[in-house]
């Protein structure tokens, strides 16, 4: 979580002859003749039930391609922010609320559980005076202890420059103080068409999913505070085959996704992750997009998921099928999209509800093989050293990017 501390907004100029020097890099987004600073005010929007909740003191980070700037909140929940670029910026705001908190609000009783109040705006063009305050509408969801904390789909270049995807792996956190059993955990993959099989929200509370795979329910697998579970294709000492400074030894990973068409090199000796459904007859391991789009999430239920309800892309009658996912399972999601390399993160394109996740990750390649590594943040330290997470339920503030992390290292 970020400090409450109030921040100084950076005053910038903006000339034209800075965005003369901007064109010969790159294309200036057109603000219509607009060249001053330009001032601008952000307003918390509870949702209902929530309006009494304390509004003031929030830190509202607003983020364009060339800066973050940051300001606090008044007792209205209204952040201004002065003389700041004409520029498309995204929006944050995320807080924790206490079980008192949340029960002084609401009149139920709570236990246990913490929250995150989170709300976002992306790609949002800013380039004239903002008088009226612009709406931030904010989400409350229950803090989970099991957390996607790393995705590394985009794979790299081996030695002799050939294409790599064998060591990609996923890997799953546990944020809270106390050890879980992670046992019938499912492990989604989200439909991965260059646009959305289905607009969001076209069927309510649903995703549609590519792959669905299970942690074996035959023991219990426990996973104790602090501590990680890494999931891939290929649990093998990927140092040695690809011979780069991007891959890591991989055999000590927690589950595999066997390729039971024997294209991928596995590891007996690493359970196998159980496949719930492909879309795809020829592909059993998981179908990790390196550029994206590729979401993932995880999920929890009693339901016998490999009875759920497949449908083909929205009005079509052939072609791949997807799985209907009821979001009311989800425990976890992170929205993973493509970074053109003309037009940049289409947030148009998400997958996920703002709910689920209020923003994206990404990685700096269109089409990956660069090594990079999206990895969630560490929010704070405790006194025992183990590492708290961020999670605010929005990537593009929970997440950084990097070629040089390890498997369960933590930044």
């Amino acid at each position: 979580m970020r400090s409450n501390n109030n921040h100084s907004i950076r005053k910038i100029g903006w000339t034209l002859t800075a965005c003369l020097t901007v064109l010969l890099l790159a294309s200036c987004v057109d603000f219509d003749g607009a060249t001053e600073a330009i001032s601008v005010k952000y307003q918390v929007q509870m949702p209902q039930g929530f309006t009494a909740a304390d509004v003031a003191n929030k830190t509202v980070t607003i983020t364009s391609s060339s800066q973050t700037l940051q300001a606090t909140t008044d007792a209205n929940g209204i952040a201004t922010f002065e003389n700041i670029v004409p520029d498309v910026y995204d929006v944050s705001v995320a807080w924790k609320m206490t079980p008192d908190e949340y029960s002084q609000i609401t009149g139920e009783m709570v236990q246990n559980h913490k929250y995150t109040v989170a709300g976002s705006v992306s790609s949002q063009l800013l380039k004239e005076d903002v008088t009226t305050p612009l709406a931030i509408d904010m989400n409350i969801s229950v803090d989970q202890s099991i957390l996607i904390s790393k995705i590394y789909s985009a794979g790299s270049k081996d030695s002799k420059n050939k294409n790599y995807l064998a060591g990609r792996y996923i890997e799953l956190y546990n944020n809270s103080d106390e050890t879980v059993d992670i046992a019938g955990l499912y492990l989604g993959l989200i439909e991965t068409n260059s646009s959305p099989a289905y607009t969001l929200g076209l069927v309510p509370d649903t995703i549609f999913m590519k792959q669905i795979f299970r942690i074996p329910t035959d023991k219990p697998y426990m996973v104790a505070p602090g501590q990680s579970i890494i999931i891939t294709n290929s649990a093998i000492d990927h140092t040695q085959t690809a011979m780069n400074a991007f891959e890591y030894n991989l055999s000590d990973a927690d589950f595999e996704a066997k390729d039971q068409q024997g294209k991928t090199t596995n590891n007996p000796d690493v359970p196998a992750l159980e496949l719930i459904y492909t879309a795809f007859s020829t592909i059993s391991n998981m179908n990790l997009s390196q550029g994206g789009p590729g979401g993932i999430v995880i999920f929890e239920t009693d339901e016998d998921v490999s009875t759920w309800e497949l449908v083909y892309n929205y009005g079509k009658t052939s072609g791949n099928k997807w799985m209907k996912l009821p979001t009311k399972y989800i425990v976890d999601g992170v929205d993973v999209l493509k970074n053109a390399s003309q037009t940049g993160v289409d947030a148009n394109l998400k997958r996920l509800y703002d709910y689920i996740d209020a923003g994206y990750a990404y990685i700096n390649a269109a089409s990956g093989y660069n090594g990079e590594v999206m990895y969630r943040k560490i929010l704070s330290t405790t006194e025992d050293g183990r590492h708290i997470l961020s999670d605010t339920n929005n990537s593009l503030t929970d997440f950084a990017i990097s070629s040089d992390i390890a498997p369960r290292e933590f930044k």
